[in-house]
């Protein structure tokens, strides 16, 4: 980099005030100002000291402009961390006062490299670790706090802790997964295979699977194929079922045997953990091909049952795409939501959940609170009305007002209005049902009565005998 002539008188009375700015800074230092290192040092102070010392280094008139440039406040981005890098290094060359600068320099910069790659690497090990599962036995020596100490070594667990430093420049490890598009998959073409369970074993299979989030929202018909699709592998004592930092492609349920679990650490592998007859692992390779966090090993002979991720995926995404069709169609039939645009109609899909209904299940109560709505999916639903006989009689039955099957909604008027229930509704056989919640849908769309406004012509007589009269529509609307 070229600078600007400079004379060199006004340059020697510069570096001149310059050093002796640098040995007042210099002495203030010494008198105790940095012995405290709780004292606050400004920031000004330290940006000071290492343009001095540039200064005073750099006879050039290339290095002085160049500094000078920096002093009078031309625009130059700094990279982030040099500021805070220079600041301590000069304070350490302050402090030490060391004969041959290049020699203190390198010793200073190995030093900090060497501390930095060892905490990132204790941050890494601290990660690794996997999380206690509800059928794993973990071993944590730590964890075993006597009662009447336990508060006092609590406390000294907390003081010695030194929180580890993220380094940024290290990558986190990659996750990858198949692409997969429902609407190029053919059923005919490749059929789904089943492997044969007794009751026993789908009941085990179930219960090991319920409370893997990834399963938690299946409908029975989805968790029957994932069930179908499960094959038995059969291991040996001393069997790797999967070894850490592998790519991981299946998941497995145990059916029997013992098996440890272990985790690298510091280059050996440490146990952490068991299996005893029962327990999964492996359920994130259901979603996408990221590196083993463990290492597990048959202690016995023993069964697994075992899912691989790209039938998990047909299933799932296959389903969830005829159901994204199908409540898209729903919602495209309902006078209520017409108003609604295509990004709309989309948001709606994303808030309607499934349900299901045994026979003569009460679904809606009149009276009740309305904070829904349902569309029939399959089956039938049977909506009452209870009403007196005569005036006098106090009693009310239940009659039969409506019929409602597959495509068909009740319950509607919860979108309009939060007066209660105005009839009962119950499930003919076997029913299942879409339900839309209405502060759900308020959130993707704003209040209902809003969007009822676009359309309000087609309602207005319905609204009427609902509120009484449209003074109270608008009422309701505000």
């Amino acid at each position: 980099m070229r600078g600007f002539p400079v004379a060199r008188s006004s340059r020697r009375c510069l570096d001149q005030k310059s050093r002796a700015i640098f040995i007042q800074e210099k002495e203030r230092i010494r008198c105790g100002r940095l012995a405290d290192r709780t004292t606050p040092v400004s920031r000004c102070s330290f940006l000071h000291l290492s343009c001095m010392l540039l200064i005073i280094s750099d006879s050039q008139q290339t290095g002085f402009v160049h500094i000078h440039r920096l002093i009078t406040g031309m625009s130059i981005e700094i990279p982030e961390g040099l500021t805070e890098l220079l600041q301590s290094f000069t304070v350490e060359v302050l402090r030490n006062q060391p004969r041959d600068l290049l020699e203190f320099a390198l010793q200073y910069f190995t030093q900090l490299k060497e501390k930095e790659t060892k905490e990132a690497s204790f941050g890494n090990d601290q990660n690794s670790a996997p999380r206690p599962g509800k059928a794993v036995n973990f071993i944590d020596e730590a964890m075993q706090i006597d009662s009447e100490n336990g508060e006092e070594e609590e406390d000294d667990d907390d003081e010695e802790f030194i929180a580890p430093v993220i380094n940024r420049f290290i990558r986190r490890a990659s996750v990858c997964a198949e692409a997969f598009n429902p609407d190029e998959d053919e059923e005919d073409k490749e059929p789904l295979v089943t492997y044969p369970k007794t009751d026993e074993q789908r009941q085990r299979l179930q219960e090991a699977c319920r409370d893997i989030l990834l399963f938690k929202n299946l409908d029975p018909e989805e968790m029957s194929q994932v069930l179908d699709a499960m094959f038995e592998k059969f291991c040996t004592e001393g069997e790797h079922i999967i070894d850490q930092d592998d790519d991981g492609d299946n998941f497995y349920v145990i059916e029997s045997g013992t098996f440890n679990i272990f985790v690298k650490a510091d280059g050996a592998d440490k146990l952490v953990g068991c299996y005893d007859n029962r327990g999964s692992f492996g359920e994130l390779a259901l979603m996408y091909n990221t590196p083993r966090a463990a290492t597990i090993i048959a202690t016995s002979p023993g069964a697994l049952w075992c899912l691989d991720r790209l039938t998990f995926r047909r299933i799932i995404v296959k389903n969830n795409a005829k159901k994204r069709r199908l409540y898209e169609a729903f919602i495209e039939t309902l006078p209520l939501l017409t108003s609604l645009e295509l990004s709309e109609r989309m948001k709606v899909v994303d808030v309607i959940s499934s349900k299901a209904f045994s026979d003569s299940q009460q679904i809606i109560a009149q009276g009740d609170l309305a904070d829904c709505f349902y569309i029939v999916e399959s089956g039938q639903v049977r909506i009452t009305m209870k009403r007196s006989r005569t005036k006098k009689d106090q009693e009310e039955e239940e009659v039969d007002i409506a019929t409602c099957s597959r495509g068909q909604y009740f319950g509607e008027l919860a979108l309009v209005t939060n007066k209660p229930r105005a009839a009962s509704a119950y499930a003919v056989g076997s029913v299942k049902c879409l339900v839309m919640d209405v502060k759900a849908f308020e959130r993707l769309l704003g209040p209902c009565m809003d969007i009822m406004k676009r359309n309000i012509a087609n309602y207005e007589e319905q609204l009427v005998t609902l509120f009484g009269s449209s003074t109270e529509i608008e009422q309701q609307s505000a």
